[in-house]
């Protein structure tokens, strides 16, 4: 319980100190809607949200609804979304997926976790990104930066991102759930990087386990 308190005192600065670092620390993936975003974070796998908006810019002029992808030619979808990589597979999760919400939910993007993984192409990391930052549910979305990020800082000692997830939800407060998923994917990109993090500019390096053992104290750059 002692050492839960302490990771719960950490977390808080943590999110001070990157609220201020990284304050528009928003999802990347552009959307307008609930769909618009279940269908860009299945695209999204395995390939760069930049990518990902390029391709979405026409494709959620041509589809507006469930009903559209339900119904569209997989042969044409895959084209459209071939930049995204593994087209294949992400068009028949797609549509598979868009099929389900017509369905079982009258083309609505559901509002619970356990509707939503239940839609094929779903896991918990894309449910909980839907739930926190269509609807305002909390949720902590587990990919690969949070889970590299978590890791490293030292508030989990699990690999699996379900196991993650749950330890997460034990030290970060609720309200913040999807804020904090959102901001340790944003540190992960720009300083917390996979090969070689860039622990001598990190402002939260003195709340990390890596950081503050492997690095000696170093001022940020100015400007």
């Amino acid at each position: 319980m002692k050492k839960q308190e302490e990771l719960r005192n950490r977390v808080k600065k943590i999110i001070r100190i990157l609220s201020k670092e990284i304050p528009d620390s928003t999802i990347a993936l552009k959307s307008s809607n609930p769909l618009e975003l279940l269908i860009a974070t299945i695209l999204s796998a395995q390939c760069t949200d930049v990518k990902v908006n390029q391709v979405t810019l026409d494709l959620f002029k041509k589809y507006r609804t469930a009903k559209d992808y339900a119904e569209s030619n997989l042969g044409t979808l895959e084209e459209e979304i071939r930049p995204t990589g593994f087209y294949r597979n992400k068009a028949k999760s797609l549509q598979k997926c868009c099929q389900e919400l017509v369905r079982r939910f009258g083309g609505e993007v559901p509002k619970t976790l356990d509707d939503l993984v239940t839609l094929p192409g779903v896991g918990r990391k894309t449910a909980n990104v839907i739930l926190g930052n269509a609807f305002g549910i909390p949720g902590i979305a587990v990919d690969t930066h949070v889970h590299r990020v978590s890791r490293r800082i030292g508030l989990t000692e699990n690999d699996d991102p379900v196991k993650i997830e749950f330890d997460l939800m034990k030290i970060v407060p609720k309200e913040e759930w999807a804020h904090f998923s959102n901001l340790l994917i944003w540190h992960g990109r720009r300083t917390c990087v996979a090969r070689k993090p860039l622990c001598g500019i990190c402002p939260i390096r003195k709340e990390c386990d890596y950081g503050s053992k492997v690095i000696p104290s170093a001022p940020r750059p100015k400007g």
